[in-house]
């Protein structure tokens, strides 16, 4: 079978000590990148530990071996070997091993060997669409959440209605597999982009904001406050447009944790035409959603967009990124009033755990005199964008949050910001602790004398 994504960094011979035929005594998929990809798993089980930062969220939630990485690359290998039969990634066994997986890469940092399996569930999912012909509704909706957005500010009552009609809720689902108990987010009455925002000039260079899907429609203020940050310390903002003028940029993010990997190349095609005439002009981008951002550091190299792709990805910077290294190149001028008595609690994003970005973050909220900063211990918030909305994920996502982040954000004194820069995160903060969570824009905008609190 045909891959999907480009696993060409695995091929010409396996580089973790065997290859399938070594291991199983079969041969895998001719040329198979794919099939050495999950044989950079071998054996060593640090998935199935409490021990680390992030992974395997789900192992930890269930203790269950059956939910863990290793799990998941055996059950790959032998798919790759034909054990699973002609349909295998539309078997059950695969069905089930892949569940639980949240795409949040603390394997691919945390594992000896790298083993990327949020990717290779990617890979997995398609060929799974490509046996079955047919993609539940469902899973269509939530991978076409960057298409169906701009026009959800129309129906935003018809959403409130879901909440407030006794047994809606359950309703949708039954018909749809959303879960009741979960909250849905809520539209703004006018995405960002939509807003004609001012460009303003600055003395301090010239930067790129990348406002993805969720900030454009769902959290526009928070736009608006990286935005004023970034003008704040003297710096032109671009607001990044795609090239045709048509609907706004999207990272192809929700596409290919999807398996839907040409919508997902198409996506990011996109993305690359527009930001490379600011990436020529040595123009750093800056991203706030960092599943969004990263994947033009990650992902993006799998998708076959030829050497572009490279400069782009050095290029793309989260925004707590580009603050500390403006920050540690003696060129930040933010300046911030003492915050004496204020306390903040943190909790990182998988994906910025997993790409180290977290020693930024702490950075750029150190840069605030007299903010006392303490950060949650945590896994995977559960939530892994559409993850937590998924009925039959539901428990185990609350079991994710309920290992150490809820309990934090529940103990936390009133008066303590919570920030989280994960869409995902602050939802789930807000289902499952009543604490409204902000994005360190929000708090950085607020410590200068603006916005919220």
């Amino acid at each position: 079978m045909n891959s999907h994504l480009d696993w060409s960094a695995y091929e010409g011979g396996s580089d973790f000590g065997f290859g399938f035929g070594d291991a199983f005594g079969a041969p895998v998929e001719p040329g198979s990148g794919f099939g050495k990809a999950a044989a950079a798993c071998n054996g060593k089980l640090q998935c199935l530990s409490d021990e680390h930062e992030v992974m395997c969220p789900s192992y930890r939630a269930t203790q269950d071996p059956r939910h863990s990485t290793h799990h998941r690359a055996l059950t790959l290998q032998a798919a790759a070997e034909g054990r699973l039969g002609e349909h295998a990634y539309a078997s059950a066994e695969m069905i089930e091993a892949l569940a639980l997986c949240v795409g949040c890469k603390g394997c691919k940092r945390e594992c000896p060997n790298g083993v990327d399996m949020a990717l290779m569930v990617a890979e997995a999912h398609a060929r799974r669409w490509q046996a079955v012909g047919k993609v539940p509704l469902r899973e269509r909706m939530f991978a076409r959440m960057p298409e169906l957005a701009p026009h959800l500010a129309r129906v935003r009552s018809l959403l409130r209605l879901r909440d407030k009609i006794p047994g809606a809720a359950r309703l949708l689902e039954r018909v749809l597999g959303i879960a009741a108990a979960r909250s849905l987010p809520r539209p703004a009455e006018q995405a960002f982009l939509d807003r004609a925002p001012v460009e303003h000039d600055g003395t301090a260079g010239e930067v790129v904001l990348l406002v993805d899907t969720f900030s454009n429609h769902f959290d526009p203020e928070l736009a608006e406050a990286a935005q004023a940050v970034l003008v704040a310390a003297g710096y032109r903002v671009h607001l990044a447009r795609p090239q045709d003028g048509g609907r706004a940029l999207c990272c192809g993010r929700s596409y290919l944790s999807s398996g839907f990997v040409e919508q997902a190349r198409a996506e990011a095609s996109r993305m690359v035409e527009a930001l490379m005439p600011h990436v020529e002009r040595g123009l750093p981008v800056i991203g706030l959603e960092p599943s969004c951002l990263l994947m033009l550091r990650d992902e993006y190299h799998a998708l076959g967009l030829g050497s572009a792709v490279a400069a782009l990805a050095r290029s793309a910077l989260l925004l707590e990124e580009f603050l500390a290294r403006e920050h540690d190149a003696g060129r930040l001028t933010l300046r911030f009033p003492d915050q004496a008595g204020r306390r903040v609690l943190v909790h990182g994003h998988c994906h910025q755990k997993a790409f180290g970005v977290m020693p930024a973050m702490h950075k750029v909220l150190g840069l605030i005199p007299g903010l006392e900063v303490r950060t949650v211990d945590s896994s995977c918030c559960g939530m892994g964008g559409s993850f937590g909305y998924k009925a039959e994920h539901f428990e185990v996502s609350m079991a994710m949050a309920e290992a150490s982040l809820l309990p934090a954000v529940r103990g936390a004194a009133p008066d303590t910001a919570i920030v989280a820069n994960g869409t995902s995160c602050r939802h789930q903060i807000l289902d499952g602790a009543g604490r409204p969570a902000q994005h360190l824009a929000h708090l950085l905008h607020a410590a200068l004398g603006h916005g919220r609190t």
